[in-house]
């Protein structure tokens, strides 16, 4: 983990303290003053293998402590209300929460992409620095809310950092992945294989192992926790531990539904809401390297780039997605995101 030590113990005595609520329990509200609010998110509904539904357990159960009972979330894993688009358009139109990949909100705030540039992030620490505090966060959380009529509340982690994996080789230089075939969850990530020399193409996720196992694809880039649900070790030997992108998805509230609430019911849901992600963010961190290890020993070879190596992929690999992203996006989204790193990079690696 890459907490600052005053911080991880800050954190992990916050975490003590919500566990200890939970189980005091405190619901007041009477049946007339209940309301009943949706969530709907990607993958299943297991707490140990998906980080997304163990955020919205936490969080569903935190709304209902802050509110003493006066709202209820109802919890629907595995898209059951909806693949991403339907989900977007019913939180921008009805009661909802949703929580929505990178997938889902590039159609209404393609501007979120500048955020999620290769190998932006040296830590962590530097990713929530980012998320949190960042001028480009706090301009894009506005601008999201101004275009769709939602909150965009919080970017939820959920699984670590992305890595390269593939069935041929080691990928150790920008030069190895000559050739190859990569599954790319979306444009971006082919314009940053292509940048590469390998060629990209979009595969749903629900097709990805096939995909791997018959050839189709050569490799794909994902955290160590989706490479574990998707059996994707099974078909895949080499992983890349390259910091590619922070792994998210984002934390959605219908604005009409919010808005009628009482102040203090939305702010006890937006501080649930952070609080429900700070306890991924440990939870998440932690078992980094433990899945990394299991991977090892189902026979993936793993390997880490040196800093030399990291500043490789970085020269070859940003400027690409950003030629991408310009053409999709005003330029000023692209710059607001560099120096928000920049600083945020920065201030984790002072400890502040």
């Amino acid at each position: 983990m890459t907490f600052p030590v005053k911080r991880r113990h800050f954190l992990a005595g916050m975490t003590a303290a919500l566990v200890s609520v939970g189980m005091l329990g405190g619901n007041t509200a009477t049946a007339q003053d209940t309301t009943t609010i949706k969530m709907s998110y990607n993958g299943p509904p297991k707490v140990e293998k998906n980080a997304v539904h163990r955020f919205a357990t936490n969080f569903k159960e935190l709304v209902d402590l802050r509110t003493g009972g006066a709202i209820q979330v109802e919890l629907y894993p595995n898209s059951q209300l909806g693949k991403e688009a339907a989900r977007m358009e019913q939180v921008m139109s009805g009661p909802m929460i949703n929580v929505a990949s990178l997938a889902g909100m590039q159609s209404v705030f393609p501007e979120i992409f500048a955020g999620n540039a290769p190998f932006m992030f040296k830590s962590f620490e530097a990713a929530h620095h980012f998320y949190e505090n960042g001028k480009y966060w706090q301009q894009a959380t506005k601008a999201f809310h101004e275009r769709t009529g939602a909150y965009l509340l919080e970017a939820v982690e959920e699984g670590g950092f992305l890595a390269f994996t593939n069935s041929q080789r080691p990928i150790r230089s920008p030069e190895d992945f000559k050739g190859l075939k990569f599954r790319a969850m979306d444009q971006s990530q082919v314009a940053l294989y292509k940048a590469f020399g390998a060629s990209g193409t979009p595969i749903p996720w629900t097709e990805v192992y096939t995909a791997l196992k018959t050839g189709v694809a050569d490799g794909q880039m994902n955290p160590p926790m989706y490479i574990i649900i998707g059996s994707l070790h099974e078909v895949q030997k080499y992983m890349t531990m390259a910091n590619i992108q922070y792994s998210m998805q984002f934390l959605l509230v219908n604005g009409s539904w919010m808005d009628q609430l009482p102040k203090a019911h939305q702010k006890a849901i937006r501080q649930a809401a952070h609080d429900a992600n700070v306890i991924n963010r440990i939870w998440v961190e932690a078992k980094v390297q433990e899945r990394v290890s299991f991977l090892k020993s189902e026979g993936m070879q793993v390997y880490y780039p040196t800093e030399k190596e990291m500043e490789a992929f970085r020269e070859q690999g940003q400027p690409a997605y950003n030629e991408w992203l310009a053409e999709k996006i005003d330029q000023k989204w692209i710059d607001m995101a560099k120096k928000s790193a920049a600083k945020a990079n920065e201030m984790a690696a002072s400890g502040s």
